[in-house]
């Protein structure tokens, strides 16, 4: 019996087993001409080895590769499982009504010309994937170039094929590919194949009128014979299915490599016109499904690469890199590479070491990285020796043995030696065999793909593979870090109204979390201000305060070093005036009278809610720097404190927070707690939309944070 998978927002999945493996099929659309499309896909459906019964349904009725035609859908018998569109856009609609009158469970729509095309076509298809739900059938696309299922044996395609051989199901898991793009999910597949992976599903999902990259990761998550999952998107349409679905992959043990373009605005313009999708927070998802626990990746180099090496590396590293090879200046190369990619070169171990002492001339200093130079020509033995070595180091995560291309029985005994070398170790290992426009031996890659071992052809390629999978687990060791921060809640209303608070309405917000704020109060009358700075003791901050006034200095609404009662009664006049010349009709709240406070180093803390993803926090160096420099970093809402303290050192200005010139380290334990704290306050109460804490004044250790100015937006 067919498992249905979770229900999403109160809607129950419908079961992929129709499309992914059915026992019956009808074409519909299908012409006579020889080489249409429908004859095409037919063709590839038999050319793959489907068994079950095939309906054929056109207008013109008759027979096609000795097989009858319908003339219409309402002949075909009820309960047929798959039916394959092959219709225009303005026969779709028709055809699914008709499909589920027949209680057809699932159809695939290969047609162009809905969402692509503006809002006429993005209701239409809207409507189709409507009625299909409503009528229980599992509809994909349109806009598809269809799928291939390796391990049953079933290809639905609409350009001809040299359909490949099926999976061998007793070798072990698959990596499944799933991407809204056709083109792009051959070139993954087929990628992949070439390097002798094996592959459990090839899957297009195109605009997904209902199911979608959810549907498929969940359907890949349940799936025997699925190990990994490679994923292709340009929009994802639904973040709460994907995270979840993404979860459900993770709990199975199944990585999950996620391709997104979308980091500039061009792209943005060209996935919208492929699909009809329209653009989204391209920071906030890539933050967010990470935090999931999916593997992001830049370009499609990497999508092949990790796909690879986490289906045989699940673990993901965290230590850092090892490097074996046969030359010197890769050595070098190797240095200059591992700075910017995240990645570390560690010193070698005293017992690794010693171990390789005793196998090495005294020209050859048994370190990390290891050059074995010309050694590797009559001792290939050190090459098993050496990746072992380096693999057996505690701090070592991954190594990378890197070597010129011999003649072709050497290539053999090299990889020999380098399968041993690895043998003993669960740790991600990459073979690198360099000149790589010169093709491998047919014996090397036979050997290379019947063991399963990881060989590219570029070092750098290697590198980035390897920094991408240590980064992402160095990531997700620090999510399970446990949490020192502390807890904060605020229960019941908070007491705000609708839209932008004025910043004292902040401020009183913040102290009731345990934020530490200047002293100080909301003055309306000049008397009352020097009431307030009497009690707080001078010198004193004067600042404007109404929530409309979102740039206080700007306008000279922010005095500052006022000495003494004179000074203030001036300074009342003055900031009074300058903010009636700048903005007329704005009415104050008054303004709030402030002790200076002491100089520290200047952070911003922020958050704000992603109508897709949700809450994304910031944190990085503030007051005016904040936008003349952008040095941030973005985080999910609930990170661990050790894993704040981690991304606030991924600052280009990290030296400033460990003490510059003689200023003191700053209290980053403090700085992650108000980190948190936000956190917390976003995720307990979604009417915040916004909250920015600017500047954050971060001061020694042990000394704390102030909060100068804060802001914070409701809805």
């Amino acid at each position: 019996m067919t498992q249905l998978p979770p229900s999403v927002a109160g809607v129950a999945r419908l079961p992929l087993d129709p499309i992914f493996r059915p026992r019956s099929v009808a074409i519909i659309g299908m012409s006579a001409k020889p080489g249409s499309a429908g004859q095409v896909v037919l063709g590839n459906m038999l050319q793959g080895g489907f068994t079950g019964t095939v309906h054929l349904v056109g207008r013109s009725g008759g027979e096609i590769m000795g097989r009858p035609v319908l003339t219409e859908v309402a002949q075909l018998p009820e309960g047929v499982d798959l039916a394959i569109l092959m219709l225009p856009s303005d026969a779709v609609l028709a055809n699914i009504e008709a499909c589920v009158a027949r209680k057809v469970r699932g159809a695939v729509c290969f047609a162009s010309g809905f969402a692509e095309m503006g809002d006429a076509g993005r209701e239409q298809q809207r409507r189709i994937g409507e009625v299909a739900r409503a009528g229980g059938l599992a509809l994909l696309g349109p806009n598809t170039v269809g799928y291939f299922n390796y391990v049953d044996a079933f290809t639905v395609f609409m350009v001809e094929q040299n359909i490949p051989p099926p999976l061998d199901r007793a070798a072990g898991k698959a990596v499944a590919v799933v991407a809204q793009s056709g083109g792009i999910g051959a070139h993954l597949a087929a990628s992949l194949r070439m390097r002798g992976v094996p592959l459990s599903y090839m899957m297009t999902t195109g605009n997904e009128a209902q199911q979608g990259l959810a549907e498929m990761i969940d359907f890949f998550a349940d799936d025997a014979y699925t190990g990994v999952i490679v994923v292709y998107a340009e929009q994802i349409r639904s973040a709460p299915d994907f995270l979840a679905a993404a979860g459900r992959a993770r709990a199975a043990g199944k990585p999950v490599v996620l391709l997104h373009p979308g980091r500039s605005e061009r792209s943005q313009a060209a996935a919208q016109s492929h699909t009809g999708a329209l653009a989204g927070n391209h920071a906030a998802m890539h933050l967010m499904v990470e935090h999931a626990g999916v593997v992001n990746v830049d370009t499609l180099e990497e999508a092949i690469d990790l796909g690879q090496l986490l289906l045989r590396y699940p673990q993901a590293p965290t230590g850092g890199l090892g490097l074996v090879t046969a030359s010197g200046a890769l050595c070098g190369i190797t240095q200059d590479y591992v700075e910017p990619l995240g990645l570390d070169l560690p010193a070698l171990s005293a017992e690794q070491t010693e171990r390789l002492r005793e196998h090495l001339p005294d020209f050859t200093p048994p370190r990390n990285p290891l050059d074995l130079g010309t050694l590797v020509a009559w001792k290939p033995e050190l090459i098993s020796l050496g990746t072992a070595s380096l693999l057996a180091d505690a701090d070592l995560g991954s190594v990378l043995v890197s070597l010129p291309m011999p003649g072709p029985e050497t290539a053999v005994v090299w990889l020999r030696h380098y399968l041993q070398g690895i043998s003993a170790s669960a740790k991600p290992a990459i073979l690198v065999m360099q000149s790589e426009d010169e093709p491998l031996p047919p014996a090397f890659i036979e050997e290379a793909h019947r063991s399963g071992a990881i060989v590219m052809r570029s070092p750098e390629r290697a590198l980035r593979a390897l920094s991408r999978i240590t980064r992402f687990g160095r990531a997700r060791a620090a999510q399970a870090l446990p949490d020192t921060a502390p807890a904060v809640r605020l229960d019941g209303p908070l007491g705000l109204g609708r839209g932008t608070q004025a910043e004292w309405v902040g401020k009183k917000l913040l102290g009731r979390l345990g934020l530490r704020v200047p002293a100080g109060a909301l003055a309306t009358t000049p008397d009352e201000a020097v009431r307030i700075a009497a009690d707080i003791g001078y010198p004193v901050v004067l600042k404007a305060q109404a929530a409309t006034l979102a740039h206080k200095s700007e306008v000279g609404g922010v005095l500052l070093n006022i000495a003494d009662e004179a000074a203030l009664r001036a300074a009342w006049q003055r900031l009074h005036d300058n903010v009636r010349r700048a903005e007329p009709s704005l009415v104050l709240d008054g303004a709030l009278v402030e002790k200076m406070g002491e100089r520290g180093l200047e952070l911003v803390v922020g958050a704000s809610r992603d109508p897709n993803w949700g809450p994304i926090l910031m944190v990085g160096l503030g007051g005016i720097w904040v936008e003349a420099l952008g040095d941030v970093q973005l985080l999910a809402p609930d990170l661990p404190r050790a894993a704040i303290v981690e991304r606030l050192r991924s600052l280009k200005a990290a030296k400033l927070l460990d003490g510059f010139r003689g200023a003191p380290a700053v209290d980053l334990d403090a700085v992650a707690d108000v980190v948190a704290l936000v956190g917390q306050l976003m995720l307990q109460h979604p009417e915040i939309t916004e909250v920015d804490i600017n500047p954050l004044v971060a001061y020694g250790k042990g000394q704390g944070v102030v909060a100068l100015d804060a802001l914070i937006v409701t809805q």
